[in-house]
């Protein structure tokens, strides 16, 4: 597992533990829903950086669709878990209760001031069904629609929740009450109970409103075109600036190429180096997608589809596109693309690529243009139509489509 830490940004007088957040069961926690994608909530921590002034983002560097991945806020006591295919928020954990205030209605329940005791969070959100006693974890689960508390039981105690429903509001004995060591926050749509141990991995994303954008799939056939797959359009090779703008709306950005520095290893493209500056990229960041125009046809020349991968130099520049790549011998529907045996995906690793595509040689480095770039170079391959940029992981970085 490897962490980034941005630089700390602490400011005088910001106290540890000393924010108040909203909580929002079954939606989410001060700027924070379930469901937003993780772009979001990296935008939304830049806009209070005296708040959120010392971040953790956690990651499984080998395996990056295995684990979640993770924004962590140590100082505030909690942390935000992505999806790692969609990469939008699915659960929200409060480790550390008495580093967050969190407010529920005009009541506070947390932080240094206000214990988050059973008899507490029973007063304050009110009679619910009785919960679940992990025996393996001596902890015990208190679940409301879209938030549950967990309470550790001293195994003086474990007697008053093993093999029977506990009272509730549970007090030990000896008049005491245990107090909360965790609070998850989640999606109770769909009637799930998430808490520790096996009921963690419970949590799922709230679904996409009908007709959203986000993770659309797009499906890319070699050497023609992308199509997709939400609002129909096709966009080919060859199409004018007009053309995407009209499919596409306006891009998020317009730059200017810079010398293709790889093309000296083609010898297909005569021109002079200092000839190719006149090429321009249409960027639709929200869709993952880098379009290039030929400076002096003015027709599309290149697809760069990027998945959004953490490790990479690129991560939280563009949201993730969801493509499947489709051979020139594909001639099936769009129903029958998931059928198609030879589809390259975000999920594809290199290995899988090779045994597809087959053997493409050695790979030119790619050291995305600093030296002081953290997470080391990339590699390059080629076929016809082609290119990948494949990370020291074995996993897609970035897809470019062009016309052999």
């Amino acid at each position: 597992m490897l962490q980034s830490q941005k630089p700390r940004r602490r400011c005088e007088g910001t106290a540890m533990g000393a924010i108040v957040l909203d909580l929002r069961p079954g939606v989410g926690i001060g700027p924070f829903s379930l469901g937003m994608p993780i772009c979001e909530a990296f935008a939304s921590i830049e806009q209070q950086p005296n708040i959120y002034d010392v971040v953790h983002v956690k990651y499984f560097d080998e395996e990056p669709l295995k684990l979640d991945i993770i924004i962590s806020f140590p100082d505030h006591g909690f942390h935000l878990r992505f999806d790692p295919w969609s990469q939008r928020l699915r659960l929200i954990e409060i480790f550390d209760i008495k580093r967050l205030q969190m407010r529920y209605a005009t009541s506070l329940i947390g932080g240094s001031s206000t214990l988050a005791t059973f008899v507490a969070v029973y007063a304050l959100f009110g009679p619910t069904f009785p919960g679940v006693y992990d025996k393996e974890r001596s902890v015990y689960m208190l679940f409301y629609p879209g938030l549950s508390f967990a309470f550790p039981i001293p195994a003086q105690y474990a007697d008053c929740c093993q093999d029977r429903e506990a009272e509730l509001p549970l007090e030990f004995p000896d008049g005491t009450t245990p107090v909360t060591c965790r609070v998850s926050i989640y999606d109770g749509s769909a009637d799930k109970k998430v808490g520790v141990g096996s009921l963690f991995d419970k949590a799922i994303a709230p679904s996409l409103p009908v007709g959203s954008l986000y993770i659309e799939e797009v499906h890319a056939k070699l050497g023609e075109e992308l199509h997709f797959t939400v609002g129909g359009q096709h966009i080919p090779f060859g199409a004018s600036p007009q053309d995407v703008w009209t499919e596409l709306g306006r891009p998020c950005g317009i730059h200017q190429k810079q010398v293709d520095q790889m093309v000296i290893h083609s010898a297909s493209d005569p021109r002079p180096r200092s000839t190719l500056c006149g090429d321009y990229f249409y960027n639709y960041y929200t869709r993952g997608l880098d379009i290039l125009f030929d400076g002096q046809t003015h027709k599309i020349k290149k697809f760069i589809m990027h998945t959004n991968y953490p490790g990479h130099a690129d991560f939280n520049s563009y949201i993730k596109c969801n493509f499947i790549i489709l051979g020139s011998d594909f001639a099936g529907t769009s129903a029958e693309v998931h059928s198609y045996k030879n589809k390259i995906t975000p999920n594809t690793k290199w290995e899988q690529v090779k045994e597809i595509l087959g053997d493409c040689g050695r790979a030119a480095i790619q050291t995305q243009g600093s030296t002081s770039n953290p997470f080391g170079s990339t590699f390059v391959y080629g076929y016809q139509n082609i290119a990948f940029e494949v990370m020291k992981n074995g996993y897609i970085s970035t897809v470019t489509m062009f016309q052999s």
